[in-house]
């Protein structure tokens, strides 16, 4: 037990010693890595409390430049330390180290940047929100318009994309004067925790960005969001706990943002370019090992391509490599738990007795020591079972995608749309027309033509049906996090 790491919570400015945790495991080995702290009530309560305190303190009074100056200073701290950061997500998550450095790492310590040149955007935009409203007698009312922080924010964050998701909540939190207390996976803890410890040392005062770690359910999670001191929720995750989060801040009542599940479909046309589509597809099936609620599981391919298509795909899933988070090689990583990888190999095996035809994959992944005991499953590809099957409704979160084959638009955009999530859609098309006609009639909060996954931290992103409440991005993240004020001033006959 001495020698796993040891993960603390932080509450107010400070790391507190473990009185009780649980083991946490290394998914691309399967062994005991840390021990994490689990929150109690008491402990969650007197992160709040923390939170309540640094906004009654110094932080409260803090102008927005001085908070957006904090923003760029700590992503500047970050960047010289990434190295640190992508460790402790690849020990959490068993993540590719190519990725992780290039690609995830970098792009949330991006979130402060951008949400600083958000808000100073906005900020210059509102400077001339004041008008004026005519009264009788020749007086007249001047109307000023600015935003006040709501308070404190309890922020659940996933395990998916640990750090990535959990800046694109603080930042903008951070930027509108709020105080946060944010309950990471307990899956993936570390970089949670090295947010806050780099945040301190870049000057946030105490109590501004708290963490508790624990688990869900009857535990830190339900603790945080059933807080009466917490004032608004902001959760990215499946959609049954988003319900349960919805439930608990029905008490007061709270604001909430919930990016929940997706089971997402693209759409490949005849007239694409078919290799372009195909090395898209491929990301957007297996990156992260399928476990992005981005990822594409239901793939509909128009009748001319289909074989082409799906020989291709298959091709470049049996091509990623596996195994050693740190050799450059390696494409595939682990599923994060034990449980999940049962979960995915549980739907698998639906799948098989459903009677769909396994064009590759279907099991688990044997993988050589020292990661044979991992929580490795097969990238893997269906055809042949019906739109109202189990591995065609129900979000996998696997390395995994059923291909359908589809004669016209119509149909397809029918076929696409019958489904109880709408959070994201990917169309292949070479004709343009085609793009917008389609993508508009798609219903899913972001449409992708002829890309996957490009985000600009402006744009509006969240879901339709059962994939989420809300729009986080740009002008979206700072309403949530920004109460809206309106001062009239009675200004009488001159």
């Amino acid at each position: 037990m001495s020698s796993l790491a040891s993960i603390a919570c932080f509450i107010g400015g400070r790391e507190v010693p473990l009185s009780a945790g649980f083991e946490k495991c290394d998914p691309a080995t399967g062994q005991p890595s840390a021990l994490v702290a689990e929150a109690d009530d008491a402990l969650v309560d007197r992160a709040v409390s923390a939170a309540r305190g640094a906004l009654q303190g110094p932080w409260g009074r803090t102008r927005l430049g001085e908070r957006l100056a904090f923003l760029e200073r700590l992503a500047g701290h970050m960047e010289a330390n990434l190295a640190i950061l992508v460790a402790a997500e690849i020990a959490d998550t068993g993540k590719p180290v190519t990725p992780t450095t290039q690609v995830e790492i970098p792009r949330a310590i991006a979130n402060f940047r951008a949400f600083a040149q958000i808000a100073r955007a906005d900020a210059q935009a509102a400077s001339g929100t004041t008008f004026e409203t005519p009264m009788a007698g020749g007086a007249w009312a001047r109307n000023t318009v600015s935003r006040r922080p709501v308070g404190v924010i309890g922020i659940v964050a996933p395990w998916n994309l640990p750090l990535l998701l959990l800046t694109w909540k603080v930042a903008p939190a951070l930027a509108c004067g709020n105080a946060v207390v944010v309950k990471p996976s307990e899956h993936s803890p570390r970089t949670a925790l090295l947010l806050a410890r780099m945040a301190s040392a870049c000057g946030l005062p105490d109590g501004v960005l708290n963490v508790v770690h624990g688990h869900g359910a009857g535990a830190a999670g339900e603790a945080l969001v059933s807080h009466p001191g917490v004032d608004a929720i902001t959760f990215t995750g499946e959609t049954r706990t988003g319900e349960a989060i919805m439930r608990a801040a029905s008490s007061g009542p709270r604001p909430v943002s919930l990016e929940l599940g997706g089971k997402n479909p693209a759409l490949i046309f005849a007239d694409c370019d078919l290799e372009v589509a195909i090395a898209g597809t491929a990301r957007s099936v297996f990156d992260n090992c399928g476990q992005v609620c981005l990822t594409t599981e239901r793939l509909f391919v128009q009748r001319p391509v289909f074989e082409r298509f799906a020989a291709g795909l298959v091709q470049a899933a049996e091509g990623l490599t596996a195994g050693d988070p740190w050799a450059a090689e390696t494409r595939l990583g682990p599923a994060i738990s034990a449980q999940q990888r049962d979960k995915v190999l549980g739907l698998y095996a639906s799948a098989k007795t459903a009677g769909a035809q396994l064009l590759t994959g279907g099991g688990a992944l044997a993988v050589p020591a020292p990661f044979a005991e991992g929580y490795w499953v097969a990238p893997t590809l269906w055809t042949g079972l019906p739109d109202d099957a189990e591995i065609c409704r129900r979000e996998v979160f696997g390395p995994c995608a059923h291909i359908s084959v589809f004669d016209d638009e119509d149909e397809v955009v029918t076929r696409a749309n019958a489904s109880e999530f709408g959070l994201a859609a990917t169309v292949w098309t070479g004709d343009a027309d085609r793009a917008e006609r389609v993508g508009g009639a798609l219903e899913s909060g972001t449409v992708w033509v002829n890309c996957w996954r490009v985000r600009d931290e402006r744009a509006p992103f969240g879901g339709f049906k059962k994939s989420g409440v809300g729009r986080e991005g740009g002008r979206h993240s700072l309403d949530f996090y920004s109460e809206i004020k309106t001062l009239c001033a009675f200004q009488p006959a001159s």
